[in-house]
């Protein structure tokens, strides 16, 4: 089978850090390639997914996550409680749970 020579250019830090990423999978840089192109012609196109997120993923969990919280206290009534009264609340549940029902310090 003839071979054929392919050259790219890469920013020397891109280059550094994914042969240090192959590297410590077992490949070379121009296996890696390989893999690459070969797994490209067997899924007929890019092997990963290449959409653009509708936002940063990180905020858009975090903002998700404090609205169900805020929800939930809504839901629960205790959403406009005070940190005095949440903390009172937790001293009164591990008073609970004491043996002899006395208050924790």
């Amino acid at each position: 089978m003839a071979s054929s020579l392919v050259q790219i250019r890469l920013d020397d830090d891109l280059k550094s850090q994914a042969s240090a990423l192959y590297d410590a999978l077992g490949l070379d840089l121009p296996t890696a390639i390989r893999i690459f192109i070969k797994r490209s012609v067997m899924v007929n196109g890019i092997p990963f997914s290449m959409t653009l997120p509708a936002n940063e993923y990180k905020a858009t969990r975090a903002l998700r996550a404090m609205q169900e919280i805020s929800e939930a206290a809504s839901a629960a009534g205790v959403a406009d409680m005070t940190l005095d009264e949440i903390n009172a609340e937790i001293e009164a549940a591990r008073a609970e749970k004491k043996p002899g029902g006395g208050a924790v310090k």
